[in-house]
């Protein structure tokens, strides 16, 4: 879970940055489970430029218009931890950080959604994207804060959802018969 806190001690302990926010939907799931509306990670090697870049990186290749930056900060918690253990993909970031930069004439966060995509799209190929995107995936989409907000309620015990909706099909206007019979105590 993102620490809602960050004491005097722990910002100064840091030798990296700090990416912080404010929860935007004051009423979505994700502010149910939230102790606050205000969230601070901690970055260990990116420095905060870099976190907040990483963030809107994230945030381009997997664009959710309602789903709260807290959420996308995991994929910059895992990037950093990565950026902290490879001394290569720290570099690769670093460089790919200062290539958006660069190309954006000095601040691509200063840039409108239309303009970051236009910078961002030719590096679809590169080792840069394919690090964020590659990590995105996973550390987006799994995290207590993304089932909140997507709706998944976690698994459903070994039955898993055999019997809780996984085999209803009373979407199609007759649904056939399953090949292998019906489940035990499934209407007829």
């Amino acid at each position: 879970m993102l620490s809602t806190t960050l004491s005097r001690r722990v910002f100064l302990k840091s030798s990296g940055g700090v990416i912080v926010g404010t929860l935007a939907f004051a009423t979505g799931p994700i502010a149910l489970i939230a102790p606050t509306r205000s969230w601070a990670m901690s970055l260990d090697t990116l420095d905060s430029h870099q976190g907040e870049m990483l963030l809107a990186v994230a945030r381009q290749i997997f664009p959710h218009s309602d789903l709260e930056d807290a959420v996308y900060a995991y994929v910059v918690k895992d990037l950093d931890r990565m950026a902290s253990e490879d001394d290569a993909v720290h570099a690769l970031l670093s460089d790919g950080v200062a290539s958006l930069d660069d190309q954006a004439d000095g601040d691509w966060l200063a840039l409108d959604d239309d303009a970051r995509m236009a910078v961002l799209e030719p590096m679809a190929e590169s080792d840069f994207f394919e690090q964020i995107r590659a990590n995105a995936v996973v550390s987006l989409y799994d995290n207590d804060l993304a089932f909140a907000h997507f709706g998944y309620q976690g698994e459903e015990g070994d039955a898993g959802y055999l019997r809780n909706g996984f085999n209803d099909l009373t979407w199609l206007p007759d649904p056939p018969q399953p090949e292998g019979g019906y489940l035990p105590g499934e209407d007829t």
